[in-house]
């Protein structure tokens, strides 16, 4: 569905709480399950999607929940008329609704289904609609990638756990891909969706390579402003998933790419996408965030892939040209975090390895990505290759040129980001200990835990990895507004100030 993301949105009051149409009245059917809060196309909303035995009309209800009494919704409670379609794939009918209108700084409590079929209550929390925040991004749980998904879904569980304790009002969970290892395994999905964290902050998808082979993922997920156009696509869009969608939330601009697409032109297609969106609403936006899967200067695995190997090609210099801030990705199941890149080169040389505080400089980007979410899978991470495209660092040459910080500790971790109105601090955080539930170690399938390849003890759940506090480019005159008002990105100018004498402008080439 190009160009739109609603889910049968239906009209409301400025302020969520007139009445609407009650739920259709309904014989006694099974409760839905498989419930997801999704992010919406901005603050005020928020998409849930869930499976349901029946295909009769449903809704989500809601209302604020200082309404409620006894647990009992108020007759004057908003509800939102679903989309609802059949499973194509394990029977049964998954439903998508857009809650739209919602008031800032408001708890509200909402349940999923019809009369006689109503889920239990749920509640998630809008905070204020501009200022700072911070958001989590998850790599790989890929549920049943160990053989166990008992054990992998107790992992990926904790995780959420760990990261929402610490940090109860981060205010978006954002995905790096491969929730489930096969795609349309629906006891993956059950142990993915367990978790009531994905009922109470709101879940950005990305589709990761083992989500794509099916459409469980569309089923299970509807993002807003997705654009399912063939080149979205990495084969039939009758038999897989795709699309690229975006959104902007508190002056940050999100776009979503499906990354399994990726030959036969579809690069140009995601970088066509991003432009687009970028001219449309880039100026309404401080930051430009991207989130794909496959990580294009991963650590381990996949460094030397021949798909990473046409991105590596493909995106780095677009993304300058675009003013990008931060790419978002997962795939390689060890952690990264790439030095300030100018078209797929270190902006400043003299970046340290490591480096606590970043100037990206004009056309810098920062890449990063995460490890395992749930310990369900880890990658080592590999030796760089001389005279290759992705060789070694000359100050650090145990790492790829391109990285600044490469870790893996075979323990479970998160990156938090948080975003300040002068800086992004990003921070990969441990979740867990060498103990379970970490099932890779558990089920012996990596030899060893803990930092510098286990021969140091394993450090505590909450303890910091990597943190770097990353200046962005805001040179001398800069006018986002005007930058972003640009016919194409080859024309772009950025004002940048040499040494504090006099403004020169500078072609982003």
């Amino acid at each position: 569905m190009a160009g739109g993301a609603s889910a049968a949105v239906l009209g409301v009051a400025a302020v969520l709480g007139s009445g609407l149409a009650s739920a259709a009245h309904a014989a006694d059917v099974a409760a839905p399950t498989g419930i997801v809060l999704g992010v919406g196309a901005s603050e005020s909303q928020r998409v849930v999607s869930w499976y349901s035995s029946t295909g009769i009309p449903q809704t989500v209800e809601v209302a604020p929940a200082s309404q409620l009494v006894n647990g009992e919704f108020p007759a004057n409670a908003v509800t939102f008329s679903a989309s609802v379609a059949a499973n194509s794939v394990n029977g049964g009918y998954n439903g998508h609704a857009t809650i739209d209108s919602l008031q800032e700084n408001t708890t509200y409590s909402y349940r999923v289904g019809a009369a006689g079929g109503w889920s239990p209550t749920y509640s998630f929390k809008t905070q204020a609609f501009k200022g700072d925040f911070d958001f989590l991004f998850f790599g790989d749980p890929q549920i049943g990638s160990s053989g166990n998904v008992a054990k992998d879904g107790e992992g990926w569980q904790d995780t959420l756990k760990v990261a929402v304790a610490a940090n109860p009002n981060a205010e978006l969970l954002v995905s790096g891909g491969d929730q489930v290892e096969t795609a349309n395994t629906e006891t993956q999905w059950n142990a993915f969706l367990a978790p009531d964290e994905l009922r109470q902050y709101p879940w950005a998808a990305t589709i990761g390579n083992h989500d794509v082979g099916g459409k469980a993922y569309e089923q299970h997920f509807w993002t807003p402003n997705t654009d399912r156009s063939t080149p979205f696509y990495n084969g039939s869009a009758t038999t897989r998933s795709g699309g690229d969608y975006w959104y902007i939330y508190k002056g940050v601009l999100f776009i979503d790419l499906n990354s399994n697409a990726y030959a036969n032109g579809s690069d140009e297609a995601h970088i066509g996408y991003i432009t687009d969106v970028i001219k449309s609403h880039g100026a309404d936006a401080k930051y430009t965030v991207l989130v794909y899967h496959h990580a294009i200067y991963s650590p381990a695995a996949h460094a030397n892939d021949s798909d990473n190997k046409k991105r590596r090609q493909d995106f780095p210099t677009a993304f300058s040209k675009l003013g990008v801030d931060l790419v978002l990705q997962g795939h390689d199941h060890s952690y990264s975090r790439s030095y300030a890149l100018k078209n797929g080169a270190k902006s400043h040389p003299d970046e340290q390895p490591g480096a606590e505080q970043v100037a990206q400089g004009p056309g810098g980007v920062i890449y990063v990505t995460a490890n395992s979410a749930s310990g369900s899978k880890y990658y080592d991470l590999t030796a760089p290759v001389p005279g290759s495209d992705f060789g070694p660092d000359p100050l650090n040459p145990d790492n790829h040129y391109a990285n600044s910080v490469e870790n893996q500790e075979h323990v479970r971790t998160y990156v938090k980001v948080q975003v300040r109105d002068n800086k992004l601090v990003v921070e990969n955080i441990r979740s867990s200990t060498c103990d379970g539930p970490n099932a890779a170690v558990e089920l012996g399938k990596v030899k060893w835990c803990g930092p510098n390849n286990g021969t140091s003890p394993a450090q505590p759940v909450g303890s910091t990895a990597d943190k770097v506090v990353i200046h962005p480019y805001r040179g001398k005159g800069w006018d986002k507004r005007a930058d972003v008002a640009r016919t194409t990105p080859s024309a772009w100018v950025e004002q940048t100030t040499e040494g504090g004498a006099g403004t020169t402008l500078t072609a982003l080439s």
